[in-house]
């Protein structure tokens, strides 16, 4: 454990399930840009680091790593053994591409950029374009809807399946099997849900090995039938890194754009702005999309072990970190740093020097950046032309799930 008495680095209490955080993140997070660009986050038991260019550096930096059992052993850093209870969870996890480092990285990110590339993505624009008109086709006349169930939830998972090649039927088993694995993402969940992410990791990996069986026997124009095939320096992938790959890409994938079409509903109706005026044209929606993605995103925290032992400069500031010690980049609090953006509370699209760390960067930089951003473009743009007059019910409330950022429910009317 790093020493958190490094001069000139603060410590911080701050229960992440307290109801004033959950529902107003960034009232710390302007405390912390105050008081320093760095803090440890008693709570969570490691250092934070809430600045625009230090985590946009520090996701670069190779000195860290998403993982840091390639480099030490659990004995070596006074770890215990993993628990039996999560044996299958941490199987999936096992071939995460977003857990991984280099090289299993590579090959693993090299093989499947084969079969996801934003070219390939764009040609989804037209399907999800029909999918938004399709789904407010089935409330439109009903004057309300609780929007993230009936909308938010679908685009991205009729999706996914679409793109994967898996039966739309599916879905509902694969968002609750989905919904019960990224509960093992906050802070210290309690055995009931692990248990039940375990279990849902096991059941999820069965289905997909059954899909896996079909598509071997008879390939289609599909992902999943593309990165069986997918081959670089005569390697391809594995049944447990396609398994893996499949998860990662419905849970991040869909978890995040639900909370991003929501959050950006909380940010553009709560702007005084006229919506209208906001989805002009295919330039207008992009630079609308990318400021939802600045100003409210739907991560906030994304971790990294150092990977040898490393006296951290940041803004003056020394932190001594130990081979192993974990650090929080806190993407949401970068993308409000004053440093990096004037006013950063307003929501400005089209602002000079638009940029946020939404999708991370370096080698970790989001996969499904491209097909997220063509969801939030078209869900945003297709919503206020059928729906103008839209707006909230009441006032938007977050849940519970930092560091998934993202509203509880989005009861609106019109």
């Amino acid at each position: 454990m790093a020493d958190a008495g490094t001069i000139g680095v603060d410590r911080v209490c701050l229960d992440p399930r307290d109801p004033a955080f959950v529902q107003d993140v960034y009232a710390a997070y302007r405390r912390a840009h105050r008081d320093g660009p760095a803090f440890f986050w008693d709570d969570y038991g490691h250092w934070c680091l809430a600045g625009y260019d230090a985590v946009d550096r520090l996701l670069r930096d190779r000195r860290f790593g998403r993982q840091i059992l390639h480099v030490a052993m659990r004995q070596e850093l006074g770890w215990p053994d993993r628990p039996a209870h999560l044996a299958d969870f941490d199987a999936v996890e096992r071939h995460s591409l977003l857990e991984l480092e280099p090289p299993g990285h590579t090959r693993l990110r090299r093989l499947i950029t084969k079969a996801f590339v934003a070219r390939q993505v764009e040609r989804l624009r037209p399907a999800i374009n029909a999918l938004c008109h399709r789904l407010i086709d089935g409330f439109a006349a009903d004057g309300e809807v609780e929007l993230l169930s009936a909308y938010a939830t679908p685009i991205p998972l009729e999706t996914i399946c679409t793109l994967l090649g898996v039966d739309r039927a599916a879905g509902p088993q694969l968002l609750d099997w989905s919904h019960a694995i990224v509960k093992m993402y906050v802070l210290d969940p309690p055995m009931s849900e692990q248990v039940a992410a375990n279990e849902a990791a096991r059941d999820f990996a069965a289905f997909l090995r059954g899909q896996i069986a079909a598509k071997r026997d008879a390939p289609a124009e599909d992902l999943l039938s593309a990165l069986i095939a997918a081959e670089d320096g005569g390697t391809t992938l594995s049944e447990d890194e396609l398994i893996s790959t499949v998860v990662l890409l419905l849970n991040a994938g869909h978890e995040a754009t639900v909370h991003q079409i929501g959050n950006a509903m909380a940010s553009i109706l709560g702007s005084g702005l006229a919506p209208a005026s906001l989805f002009d044209d295919a330039e207008a929606t992009a630079a609308t999309a990318e400021e939802c993605l600045r100003h409210d995103a739907p991560l906030h925290m994304f971790t990294r072990y150092a990977l040898e032992d490393i006296d951290l400069s940041v803004e003056g500031q020394i932190i001594a970190l130990k081979k192993g010690d974990r650090i929080g980049l806190l993407l949401g609090a970068a993308n409000r740093d004053p440093r990096r953006f004037e006013a950063p509370e307003a929501f400005r699209p089209g602002r000079a020097g638009q940029a946020n760390v939404t999708f991370g960067a370096g080698i970790h930089f989001c996969i499904g950046a491209p097909l997220a951003r063509i969801e939030l473009q078209e869900a945003l743009s297709v919503l206020f032309e059928r729906l103008p007059d839209i707006r909230f019910a009441r006032p938007p409330r977050y849940g519970d799930t930092y560091h998934f950022h993202g509203l509880e429910s989005a009861p609106m009317r019109w």
